[in-house]
This record gives structure tokens, C-alpha cells and sequence, in this order.
């Protein structure tokens, strides 16, 4: 007869890990799609709890007094397993910024398409972006990093050590502000500069020959020559996966190291 016992300070400190997993997968990419089911995630979670707990062994018991003080506990760690899966998650938001600036100079914008991982109308061209990004990052194994940079904060942050510098989470948005804007500008560089160019071709055009209707020629143009250049430029997909990738990889440092106690 096997006779195993587990004591209130295990379930305890078990739970905390699973808030933090949890919440970690429903906001983490990859995990949180909407594709995946809902029954799936919880039962990932739980699979990666059990390993969790028993990696990290011998624990010091929470320090707690009341049912207040220990919800306080878990709250910290909900808001730690999501600030984790956040910062790698709004990478994904560059791709869909070059892709409404490609739409909008090339005259794409009007044609919206329903997202369904994120159940949102988002631009033809950032949702191809997407996709072909999310699944450059799946090839390049960025999912292994995002698990082994959650096992990775149990050691820098174990449980209840989470300590929230707001100014420096301030200083990381702001520094990511200013990554959105450059990356996304140089993934969409291309077809802006050509479509600069043509903007200033059906300028002289207009000059020169005022008889012809130039808003109707170069609305019907520049869908052309935006769909070409898409499609020339598909071989720097790579190049954009490697920015994505390693914005993802450097807010996920930057994020954790806000909430390490120094």
C-alpha cells in the first residue's frame, strides 16, 4: 500500500508555481493563440508545474499571517507570469505596424482582414507578416527559449521575491517605444522608398501631362508595384524573424531584470 503524504506549505508553494505558468502560457506567443484549446493550455500548465516543483526541490516556507498576505503572494506571482509572456508578446505588434504602413503607401489599407489569433481586424499584409514570422520563430526554436526563460526566473525570482521597480519597467516600455518605431520602419523600408519614388514619378507625370487622370492610374499603379515589391522582398523574411527574435529575447531580460531585488 503506498501511503503519500504532501503538506499544506507544498500545495502552498505548488500553487504559486502554477499561477505563474499559467498566466505566463495565456500571454505568452505561441502558447496563447487562439488556436490552441483551452484545454490544452491548462493541462500544459499543470505538466509544466509538476516538473517546475520538482526541479526546484527543497523550498523555504512562505512567509505569510493571513489569507490576505498569502493572496498578496499569488497576486505577485499572476502579475509576474504576466509581465513575462507581455514582454515577448508585443514584439509580435512591429510585424502588424510595418504591415499597416506597407497598406496604407500601397494602397492595401482599405482591405482588412480578421485575425483569428487575436480575434481583430489587422492589415492583408501584417497578417501574412505574421504569419510567416510566428512561424520562422517556431523553426528557430524560439518557444524552447521562452521555457527555458521561465524555468531561468524561478531561480532569479523565486517565489514571492518578485520586487516591481515601476521606474525602471517605465524606462523598458519607453525603450521598447522606441525599438517599435525602428523595426518597424526597417521592416517596411523597402516598400516605402518605392513607393516614394513612384509618388514623385506621378507627380512629374501629372505636370507634364495634365489631361490624364493620375489619382486613377496611381491608385491601381501602386497596388501593383506594392504586391511586386512584396513579393521581391520575400526573401528578407529571415532578416525580419531575426529582429523580432532578438527584440523578444532582450524585453524578456529587460522585463525579468526589473523584477529581480537588488
Amino acid at each position: 500500500m503506498i501511503n503519500y503524504t504532501i503538506s499544506l506549505d507544498n500545495v502552498e508553494y505548488m500553487l504559486c508555481i502554477l499561477v505563474r505558468i499559467s498566466l505566463f502560457v495565456y500571454t505568452a506567443p505561441f502558447f496563447s493563440q487562439r488556436g490552441v484549446p483551452r484545454m490544452v493550455k491548462v493541462a500544459f500548465s499543470l505538466f509544466l508545474t509538476g516538473i517546475m516543483y520538482t526541479i526546484l526541490g527543497e523550498h523555504e516556507p512562505l512567509q505569510y499571517q493571513t489569507v490576505y498576505g498569502y493572496a498578496t503572494i499569488v497576486l505577485k506571482e499572476a502579475l509576474t507570469g504576466v509581465l513575462i509572456g507581455y514582454s515577448a508578446n508585443i514584439c509580435n505588434s512591429i510585424v502588424d505596424l510595418a504591415g499597416r504602413v506597407m497598406d496604407m503607401e500601397s494602397g492595401l489599407s482599405m482591405s482588412n482582414l480578421m485575425d483569428p489569433n487575436t480575434g481583430q481586424m489587422g492589415s492583408m499584409t501584417g497578417v501574412f507578416y505574421q504569419y510567416a514570422v510566428t512561424l520562422m520563430l517556431i523553426i528557430s526554436g524560439m518557444h524552447r527559449y521562452l521555457l527555458s526563460a521561465l524555468a531561468e526566473t524561478f531561480t532569479l525570482i523565486p517565489v514571492n521575491g518578485a520586487v516591481f521597480d515601476e521606474d525602471r519597467l517605465l524606462e523598458s516600455i519607453i525603450r521598447f517605444a522606441g525599438d517599435y518605431v525602428e523595426i518597424g520602419f526597417r521592416i517596411c523600408l523597402p516598400v516605402f522608398a518605392v513607393m516614394l519614388l513612384l509618388n514623385a514619378v506621378l507627380g512629374i507625370m501629372a505636370k507634364v501631362a495634365p489631361q490624364m487622370n493620375m489619382f486613377a492610374v496611381g491608385m491601381q499603379l501602386k497596388v501593383l508595384v506594392g504586391i511586386c515589391i512584396l513579393f521581391f522582398t520575400a526573401s528578407l523574411m529571415p532578416i525580419v524573424a531575426n529582429f523580432i527574435y532578438t527584440e523578444m529575447k532582450t524585453m524578456v531580460a529587460t522585463f525579468v531584470s526589473t523584477m529581480i531585488q537588488t
